[in-house]
């Protein structure tokens, strides 16, 4: 669904088909006299002994790969994304400062997807320490749109399986997904709330079997069901308030601390508002899918484990 805002930029779009109501006028909403509150990391850290932290001593941190699909074929019927090259110039500088070696592509069909991730999936990442995918497109549930025709998210993700590309076994496997999933809206809801050393954790040990599926997380811009939106002219929700934790708490918080800080940044600050009262005052929370079996930081812990 797409708004037809008069300044061209300000309207928010979701990243779904078209459907009959085009002419909303939908953007980010903070209540009157409300002056942002944003959570701020805690300058008391959890202590995590090194078995249980995914060992990041490696010659490089690791491939990042962005497909960034804004133009899509006709009869696909999706519109165009307007606002997602923000979000992959945004996600391109983000991750660059974070440590990752990263590669954006744009407008791909689906055998396209499927080949380029095929061949990161092929390369050789043993002196990485991880590795990371941003998708940003239409979809649904399940669904990532190529500039052709949707495809199995799974068929893109499960390439990256322990059981075919070795050399990330027992390494994290990070997916960070803007798309929609669904056509529902979420409505929201008033609240009156304020703001070891067991040798089994060796990372990647050869001598031990783990789960081909281990290892993966994957962050969803919203949950299953629902649309998720984009502004043509700001990016969308869930890339830019990713993007802002990033850039504060990268090196110094756990990429589930990270995660959540977007959840509630994502839930909080931005609300949708229309002259049709059944699209107005919409919200929006993303989803996180952690199959990582250790804590995650990017940045160095000193000798004390915080």
């Amino acid at each position: 669904m797409q708004s037809t805002g008069m300044d061209g930029g300000s309207d928010d779009e979701t990243d779904a088909k078209p459907t009959r109501v085009d002419r909303l006028s939908i953007f980010p909403k903070k209540k009157k006299n409300e002056q942002e509150q944003q959570p701020e990391a805690s300058s008391q850290y959890r202590i995590v002994t090194t078995t249980f932290r995914y060992n990041m001593d490696y010659k490089k941190l690791g491939k990042c790969i962005i497909i960034n699909n804004k133009n899509f074929a006709k009869e696909t019927g999706m519109g165009i994304r307007n606002g997602t090259d923000k979000d992959a110039g945004d996600l391109q500088e983000c991750f660059r400062n974070v440590g990752f070696d990263v590669t954006v592509y744009n407008d791909l069909c689906c055998v396209e997807m499927e080949k380029k991730l095929g061949e990161a999936a092929s390369e050789n990442h043993g002196d990485a320490a991880c590795f990371a995918c941003v998708l940003l497109s239409h979809g649904e549930e399940g669904l990532i749109y190529g500039t052709d025709k949707p495809m199995a998210i799974k068929d893109l993700t499960s390439l990256f399986r322990g059981d075919k590309c070795q050399t990330l076994v027992g390494k994290p496997k990070l997916f960070f997904i803007q798309a929609c999933r669904g056509s529902e809206f979420d409505d929201g809801i008033q609240t009156d709330s304020g703001p070891s050393d067991d040798p089994l954790e060796m990372d990647a040990n050869p001598k031990y079997k783990i789960p081909v599926e281990a290892d993966f997380l994957y962050a969803y811009s919203t949950v299953p069901g629902y649309y998720s939106w984009r502004n043509p002219g700001k990016g969308s929700w869930f890339v830019q308030a990713l993007c802002s934790v990033l850039k504060k708490h990268a090196k110094e918080l756990e990429i589930l601390q990270i995660l959540t800080m977007v959840n509630y940044r994502v839930s909080r600050n931005y609300e949708s508002q229309s002259d049709d009262p059944r699209y107005s005052e919409k919200k929006q929370v993303p989803c996180v899918v952690s199959m990582l079996t250790k804590e995650l930081y990017f940045g160095n812990l000193d000798d004390s484990g915080q």
